[in-house]
């Protein structure tokens, strides 16, 4: 069998800078980066998400109550729905993009440029395990960790390369995560409450 790293949402709109940035959310990528330069056998296979809005509807609030409706972020054609410059691309197989027209926090609601999602894509390669990093450990790190679990790949979040928003949010993810048998090491960035 084998195991690949999703990457979630690394995307100039939720660094330092972005509408929607999660401090910490810079160095993740550099992070990711630095990993995958120092370890280039360590996954059989990497993948990204990407945050890619169009029209999500109530999911963009106008003012945004910061829970279920947020900032305008990842339009697409925009510069905040393209990968932060820190974040190192070529070992990237496949993107898969969510949340066109709805609100979409896990990977696996996602969609690679032919249409295929992303649990078809690894059960196609034989992978059994993965590995997720990204941004927000609160938010769309914990969606996907969450379905990579119920869709039966054995799932390990590597918090030291995830920043979250706030501790709040931060410790119900990490009871969640937990409570469905994700694996977690290291700590994350977390941003101020």
């Amino acid at each position: 069998m084998a195991n690949a790293l999703i990457i979630v949402d690394v995307q100039n709109d939720f660094c330092e800078g972005g509408s929607l940035a999660v401090a910490g959310g810079a160095g993740v990528a550099a992070g990711i980066s630095r990993l995958l330069a120092a370890e280039p056998d360590r996954w059989d296979h990497v993948v990204a998400t990407k945050d890619y809005h169009v029209d999500p509807g109530a999911h963009f609030g106008n003012p945004p109550d910061y829970v279920d409706s947020w900032p305008a972020h990842c339009v697409v054609g925009t510069p905040g729905s393209e990968f932060h410059p820190e974040l190192a691309t070529g070992r990237i197989e496949a993107i898969f993009h969510k949340g066109e027209h709805a609100a979409a926090y896990s990977g696996f609601e996602g969609h690679a440029a032919d249409g295929e999602h992303l649990a078809d894509w690894l059960r196609a390669r034989g992978v059994d395990r993965v590995d997720v990093v990204g941004v927000a450990t609160d938010h769309c790190v914990r969606a996907t960790a969450l379905d990579a679990a119920r869709e039966g790949f054995a799932t390990t979040v590597l918090l030291d390369l995830t920043a979250a928003v706030a501790p709040e949010t931060l410790d119900v993810a990490l009871r969640a995560m937990e409570g469905a048998g994700v694996a977690m090491t290291g700590t994350p960035v977390v941003g101020a409450a």
